[in-house]
């Protein structure tokens, strides 16, 4: 599948996790929720927690090859970031898309939970 609908799922399944995370939490201001969920969904953050799932030997070599193939694909970088961080960031989110693809949310649930724990 094409790695930019991968990512296009996963931005989107990754995004949900972290509001139902917050939610859990108790956070019931939408302000609040907003301020909270920039700290996981911004690119800079998706990126700073993809490099600590590969500094903790979290992810497989499979996982790994995909978010190279999410991350090699040829996109362009919004405003706000720089283009590696926005490359890093989308590698993320095309593992999250392939791993819902090939439903394997129990493996996206370790994930998560790895990102809003660390």
């Amino acid at each position: 599948m094409n790695n930019l609908v991968l990512a296009y799922l996963g931005d989107a399944i990754y995004e949900l996790y972290i509001r139902e995370y917050l939610i859990n939490k108790g956070i019931c201001k939408v302000n609040t929720l907003q301020t909270e969920s920039i700290k996981y969904v911004s690119a800079k953050s998706q990126s700073d927690y993809l490099q600590k799932l590969i500094d903790n030997n979290f992810l497989t070599k499979e996982e790994i090859e995909i978010v190279k193939r999410g991350r090699n694909m040829d996109s362009h970088s919004k405003k706000n970031t720089d283009i590696i961080t926005y490359k890093r960031s989308t590698g993320l989110e095309c593992l999250i898309g392939y791993l819902r693809i090939n439903n394997n949310e129990q493996r996206i649930n370790e994930i998560m939970n790895f990102i809003v724990n660390n």
